[in-house]
């Protein structure tokens, strides 16, 4: 026993001196010791945090002087300030003048476009489609929109898918005939051509509210005379008929005259079969009639300038 306590207090008093000339490291000395450490007396064995204590502050460092004469209790009076001299107030906004109908109409056409109600405020042509209408009702764009709502009524006559040879292979388009109208004497007819058949539909809708022209007609809803008109190698001949008669005719001249709104008339195809140049022949002929009264001022203008100048001759 007196032996192993011989070494061990031996060994706990060994250390490494570090005396080298070249050394990286510091020269002091590293000691080992095997016996068991004793606790600090000042090292705190418990897991509680130290709160540090909040400095004291004199009541000296604030001034409290306002709220010596501060009563809760008591109502505060506000008194506003005098307003300058020549001072006018402004009139309340209730006051003045109501708007009328046709400045809220002028107001409303300036910023959102003419309107397809027939009317237009500012002289406008309605039946143009604008940038601001083709954006917000969906023509000429990829996004799928609701139809205008303009009093036309759309009708498809033909579609067709065209194939274009290139040197690459096959390019496939497709066209379509449409002829718009509001069965009240305006009609029109369009072609729209692209490579999507909505995308076509949309062309052909635009193109045809831009070629709207006006059908004359009687009371009774037909033609006031005979006509003709050709377009290309179709040639198109339109009759007016008596009431209950009904449209008859065929192709796309029936379609055009439906669309336009006559209910008593006769047509008949005579040259090309093509639906889109048989449309347009309808409407040339459509162009060339003229109502009475038109035929009536004109010859009563004609025998006015007639009566003129023959009594300047005479006279």
């Amino acid at each position: 026993m007196a032996a192993s306590a011989a070494a061990l207090s031996s060994l706990s008093s060994l250390s490494l001196p570090s005396s080298s000339r070249f050394s990286l490291f510091s020269t002091a000395k590293f000691t080992f010791s095997l016996l068991p450490k004793t606790p600090q007396p000042f090292l705190s064995t418990s897991s509680s945090p130290i709160i540090p204590k909040p400095k004291s502050t004199s009541s000296d460092d604030f001034d409290t002087s306002f709220f010596d004469n501060v009563r809760p209790e008591e109502d505060v009076v506000f008194n506003p300030p005098e307003p300058p001299e020549g001072f006018v107030p402004p009139p309340p906004v209730d006051d003045g003048p109501m708007e009328t109908e046709e400045e809220i109409a002028a107001a409303y056409e300036e910023l959102y476009g003419p309107a397809f109600s027939g009317v237009s405020v500012l002289g406008n042509d309605v039946y143009v489609m604008d940038s601001k209408l083709k954006k917000d009702t969906g023509f000429r764009s990829k996004g799928k929109k609701g139809k205008v709502k303009d009093g036309f009524e759309e009708k498809i006559v033909q579609i067709r898918r065209v194939t274009k040879v290139v040197q690459g292979g096959k390019k496939m388009t497709y066209r379509i005939v449409m002829i718009v109208g509001n069965k009240k004497g305006q009609v029109g007819v369009g072609v729209g051509k692209a490579m999507d058949v909505s995308e076509a539909l949309q062309k052909s809708a635009v193109n045809a509210r831009r070629n709207i022209i006006t059908v004359p007609m009687t009371k009774y809803l037909t033609f006031p005379h005979r006509s003709e008109g050709d377009y290309g190698a179709a040639k198109v001949m339109l009759r007016p008929a008596s009431p209950g008669t009904g449209v008859i005719a065929g192709g796309s001249v029936r379609i055009v005259l439906e669309m336009a709104g006559v209910e008593n008339a006769l047509g008949k195809q005579l040259g090309s079969d093509n639906a889109l140049n048989n449309a347009r022949a309808t409407v040339v002929a459509v162009q060339k009639m003229r109502q009475f009264r038109e035929v009536a001022e004109e010859r009563e203008t004609h025998r006015v300038l007639i009566s003129t100048v023959s009594r300047y001759d005479h006279g």
